[in-house]
């Protein structure tokens, strides 16, 4: 009887971590600011070759990494460093409003226990870090750094791991 017991326990113990493992998957967002971008009077440049250098080198490490979709902001630096990883993934680069942070919560939201890669801003790529982990934690970025990636995976909003590396030339900080 006891070992009944004790078989019935484990397999109710597996199988509901079974259930726990199915209903708290693992999302991974993951951001990049875009490189370095040219200047232009109209505030739209394009990347400089250096820019371009480190989009390409943004596509070389996460060539073997499964995307679900690929956002960017609507501008050309931030579309442009994500145009390479795109391509070779054979997924269209699609919009997301940065200043509607509603809105970018409900694209995160939707991927559940999916993977999706954000190019935006110094400005709004903390944001976006911050909703997501339930804290103000993370600042704007210096205007001269370009070569930080944060992956940030959680099954919950709030409860969340970040890991920061960096990729490409190092950037020079100067703030």
């Amino acid at each position: 009887m006891i070992m009944i017991r004790i078989t019935f326990l484990a397999f109710l113990s597996l199988f509901s971590g079974i259930l726990f493992a199915q209903t708290n998957e693992l999302t991974t967002v993951i951001l990049v600011r875009h490189a370095e971008k040219g200047f232009d009077e109209a505030g739209d440049p394009d990347l400089t070759e250096e820019g371009t250098n480190r989009a390409i080198e943004l596509k070389r490490i996460l060539h073997n990494q499964h995307f679900d979709a690929i956002y960017s902001t609507p501008f050309k630096r931030t579309r442009q460093t994500v145009a390479p990883l795109a391509a070779v993934k054979n997924l269209e680069v699609l919009d997301y409003n940065p200043f509607k942070m509603d809105e970018v919560m409900d694209i995160i939201n939707s991927a559940k226990g999916k993977t999706i890669l954000f190019s935006g801003h110094s400005n709004t790529t903390p944001v976006i870090i911050n909703k997501i982990i339930g804290s103000e934690e993370y600042k704007s970025m210096s205007e001269s750094d370009y070569d930080n990636i944060y992956i940030v995976t959680f099954s919950t909003i709030g409860q969340a791991k970040v890991i920061e590396l960096e990729y490409g030339a190092h950037s020079e900080i100067t703030d």
